[in-house]
């Protein structure tokens, strides 16, 4: 029987709190055939479609969408948490479980009608995803579809998504927290 992405992906019991079960992507990415299809298979969807540039968000999106644009031939921006990026910026803020959080793009990342795909390994709460989205949408660009290996439906990321208008496309999906 052949593997899927799902297979590659292990899971670690009580980090980073007890009661988490962590879906762990690092051994995907570690696998050349896990990796490769994972890359293959967020692409798929796209295939034929102009894209013009790709947003991965920090820190594992950055893996995932410099071999994305690699692999499409195009551009790579990275969407950070504050204060990592040196150029201007503009900001979000999101809600995390306790507080806020911030992430940014440098002002002059992205253009004025330019498509795009954002991409990330996992989707959670989808926070950090729609944060990212609002910020591609002040600079003009048009999102194409939103990109992830791994779905927590139990957190309602893809609705909060779609809710938004996003095409959202994940390799798999793993049930509980």
């Amino acid at each position: 029987m052949s593997k899927t992405v799902r297979d590659y992906i292990r899971t670690i019991v009580d980090f980073p709190h007890e009661g988490i079960l962590f879906r762990d992507v690092t051994t995907l990415f570690a696998d050349p055939r896990g990796f490769r299809m994972c890359i293959d298979q967020l692409l798929a969807p796209y295939a034929g479609m102009r894209i013009d540039k790709v947003v991965g968000l920090e820190a594992r999106g950055f893996i995932l969408g410099g071999a994305v644009a690699h692999q499409l031939s195009t551009g790579f921006v990275p969407v950070r948490k504050k204060g990592k990026l040196p150029g201007q910026t503009i900001s979000q803020a999101y809600s995390l479980e306790y507080g806020e959080a911030v992430v940014e793009i440098h002002e002059d990342a992205l253009s004025a009608g330019e498509r795009v795909l954002l991409v990330d390994d996992l989707l959670a709460t989808g926070g950090t995803a729609a944060a990212g989205i609002s910020l591609i949408e002040k600079l003009g660009a048009q999102i194409i579809g939103c990109a992830f290996v791994v779905d927590l439906p139990d957190l309602g990321g893809r609705r909060k998504l779609e809710a938004l208008g996003m095409d959202v496309h994940c390799l798999c999906a793993f049930e509980g927290l």
